[in-house]
C-alpha cells in the first residue's frame, strides 16, 4: 500500500469530486476543498487517537470486520463513483441512486439501510463528545456554518471507514497493524501541523477547556494559516 490513508482519500475526493459535494453542503469547491483536506486529517487522527486507548485497537478492527469487510462492505469506489453520480440516477451502490441518494441516506433520510450507512453512528463513535468541537472548529476554520460542517463530516466519516477497511484487507492487517497503522497516521498529522493537525488538537482539547479556541487551532503546527495538506 502507498501513501498514507489521508493521502490516498485526498486523491480520490478531489477534481470532479468536488462539485457534487459543494452542491450538497451549500459551498463553492474551494471552499468544500479546503474543508475537506482539514476535515480528513482531522478524523483519521481522531480515529489514531481512539486506536491508542486500551482496547480501542481490537474494537476498531471488530467493527470494521463486522459492518466494512466481505459481503457487507461498501466498495470504496463505488461509492465514489456514487458520490460523482456516474451513470445518472442509477449510479453508485445498490439502491442508493447517485449522489443525492447516497448523501440523503448518509445525512438522516430516514434509518440507514445499513451499519456502514449509519454516518451519524460512525462519526459517534470516532469524535465521541468531542463532535460538536470538531464542527465548531471546522467551521471556524474554514468558513463553513456550523451545518455545513457537520453534513461534511458526515459525508465523510463512511467513506474515511470504507476505504480503512480497504486498506486492512489489502495489508492483511490484525487489530495490533491496524492501531501501529492508525498511530502513525496521527503522528504524521500532528508533525505536519497546518490546518489539519490544529483542529485535531481543538478537537482533543489539548488545554482540557473544553473548547474550541485558536489557541487549541494554532497548537499543534501552522494552525489557520498553515498551508494545505
Amino acid at each position: 500500500m502507498n501513501g498514507t490513508l489521508i493521502d490516498d482519500l485526498m486523491g480520490q475526493l478531489q477534481g470532479a469530486s468536488l462539485g457534487p459535494i459543494a452542491q450538497q453542503i451549500g459551498t463553492d469547491a474551494d471552499t468544500a476543498g479546503n474543508a475537506i483536506s482539514a476535515a480528513l486529517p482531522m478524523l483519521v487522527g481522531a480515529l489514531g487517537h481512539n486506536a491508542q486507548q486500551p482496547d480501542g485497537a481490537a474494537a476498531l478492527f471488530n467493527a470494521l470486520q463486522r459492518d466494512h469487510a466481505g459481503g457487507a462492505a461498501m466498495d470504496l469506489g463505488g461509492l465514489l463513483g456514487g458520490l460523482l453520480g456516474a451513470g445518472g440516477p442509477a449510479a453508485g451502490p445498490a439502491g442508493l441512486g447517485g449522489l443525492g441518494g447516497l448523501l440523503g441516506s448518509l445525512l438522516g433520510g430516514g434509518a440507514p439501510a445499513s451499519r456502514q450507512m449509519d454516518a451519524g453512528g460512525i462519526l459517534g463513535h470516532i469524535l465521541g463528545d468531542a463532535q460538536p468541537r470538531a464542527e465548531a472548529g471546522l467551521s471556524q476554520a474554514t468558513g463553513l456554518n456550523t451545518s455545513q460542517a457537520g453534513k461534511l463530516l458526515m459525508m465523510l466519516a463512511p467513506i474515511v471507514m470504507a476505504a480503512l477497511a480497504k486498506r486492512v484487507q489489502a495489508g492483511n492487517l490484525d487489530a495490533g497493524g491496524l492501531g501501529s497503522a492508525l498511530g502513525q497516521e496521527r503522528a504524521r498529522v500532528q508533525q505536519q501541523g497546518g490546518l489539519g493537525g490544529g483542529l485535531l488538537g481543538a478537537v482533543l482539547d489539548q488545554n482540557g477547556d473544553g473548547q474550541v479556541d485558536l489557541s487549541d487551532l494554532l497548537k499543534i503546527g501552522g494552525g489557520l494559516l498553515g498551508g494545505r495538506r
